[in-house]
């Protein structure tokens, strides 16, 4: 376990620069593509609830597209270095401009499922393939700081997405938000073909050894921390806009942005702390901050308390995520930082999709209020497994030493 690098920024040589034009480049097309899926992330449970669906259904509705991306990602993996980079990019990009673009012809819900399964296949293969690449453009010594700055892309379509998504519904029609969503992937698709891709070698008896493999050994650790983290996603992705609603609480287009602001705060800092103490110094601060967030929306009395619950959320997973993504990829071989990243981002969707049709039977027999006392408790569960993997590896670390 990584726990100190040793790096001095004030003596870095050249060749550890971050902000190169091929950086700039994909952190633009990445903020494109999540620009266009943040907008339809808060909105695709108002399209369901339009078109007649239940609460149920819009469990099944985000968990499905969820587990499509999960299911994927392990061929994405491969692909990345088999394929080349550049190709899975390109049609992750494309598959995601398609389906999103189709959800404006969509008038079923049995419609709607089926593009929903085709937009995650696109989602898996474009966002395992935008982290691989972000991580080949970072120099080692710098890799959560830079995952940090990556990150900020996406935060940054986050701020803007689910908020400009809301409002959009109350002045176009679904049609009209769907054709936006996938023209902003189009951009994302126009300036992704401009990058330098990085090639990676690797030897063919390398590649028949691997090629039957679903995950990267080296990620496993992160990515269950990830898994019952983003467990909280399902939460308020597909149930806090319903949740206000049914509480007469205004304000649900501020809450995105207010989680994003802190979002963006804490992600100037965290890379930085990983890179020279390690997650040690931001995973338990953020989950904390994350559990006290999700026992405010448990309570929700007012748009005050949202607004704080939007702070404290955003500052908890902006420490976690660059954290953890860095270190699954870290310890991973060159020639598997492809299926380290789509280990990662594997936990990441299952956590979603496990969260979200898991709420969705919850909210329907319980209450949305108790949505979010269950995600307190699985935030619990993640610094527990947290502080044995902690204490495994540094009983195994006295063990090599001993020996």
């Amino acid at each position: 376990m990584n726990v100190k690098a040793n790096v001095k920024p004030s003596t870095a040589p050249k060749q550890d620069k971050i902000w190169t034009r091929d950086f700039i480049l994909i952190c633009l097309a990445n903020f494109f593509i999540f620009l266009g899926f943040q907008m339809t992330l808060p909105t695709i449970p108002l399209f369901v609830e339009h078109l007649g669906g239940s609460n149920q259904f819009i469990g099944i509705i985000t968990g499905i597209f969820t587990f499509s991306a999960l299911l994927f990602r392990p061929y994405a993996g491969h692909a990345l270095e088999s394929k080349g980079r550049r190709f899975v990019y390109m049609i992750g990009l494309a598959i995601f401009v398609v389906s999103v673009g189709s959800f404006a012809f969509i008038y079923s819900l049995a419609f709607l499922v089926i593009m929903r399964i085709i937009q995650g296949i696109g989602w898996g293969f474009s966002t395992t393939a935008t982290g691989t690449i972000a991580t080949d453009l970072i120099p080692q010594s710098r890799r959560g700081e830079g995952m940090g700055y990556f990150g900020l892309s996406g935060n940054l379509a986050l701020a803007l997405g689910p908020s400009l998504g809301l409002t959009l519904t109350k002045h176009l029609t679904f049609t009209q938000l769907f054709l936006i969503c996938g023209a902003l992937g189009i951009i994302a698709l126009a300036l992704s073909t401009t990058v330098k891709y990085k090639k990676v070698e690797q030897p063919q008896q390398q590649r028949m050894h691997i090629k039957h493999d679903i995950y990267e050994k080296s990620a496993l650790q992160p990515s269950f921390l990830l898994f019952f983290i983003t467990i909280t996603f399902g939460g308020i992705a597909s149930f806090l806009p319903l949740y206000t609603t049914e509480k007469g609480i205004s304000g649900i287009e501020w809450y995105f942005m207010i989680y994003a602001l802190f979002l963006l705060i804490s992600r100037t800092f965290s890379g930085r702390l990983y890179d020279r103490k390690g997650h040690i110094v931001v995973f338990l601060p953020g989950t904390s901050f994350i559990f006290t967030a999700m026992l405010l929306l448990s309570w929700l009395p007012n748009t005050s308390t949202l607004f704080t619950a939007a702070a404290l959320y955003g500052m908890g997973f902006g420490m976690i995520q660059p954290a953890l993504q860095a270190w699954a990829v870290e310890k991973a071989p060159a020639n598997r930082k492809g299926m380290a990243t789509a280990t990662f981002f594997s936990f990441f969707d299952l956590g979603v999709g496990v969260g979200a049709m898991a709420f969705g039977q919850i909210a329907h027999l319980f209450s949305y209020g108790s949505i979010y006392i269950t995600s307190a408790g699985s935030i619990i569960l993640s610094m527990m497994l947290y502080i044995f993997f902690l204490l495994k590896d540094r009983k195994n670390v006295k063990q090599m030493r001993s020996v």
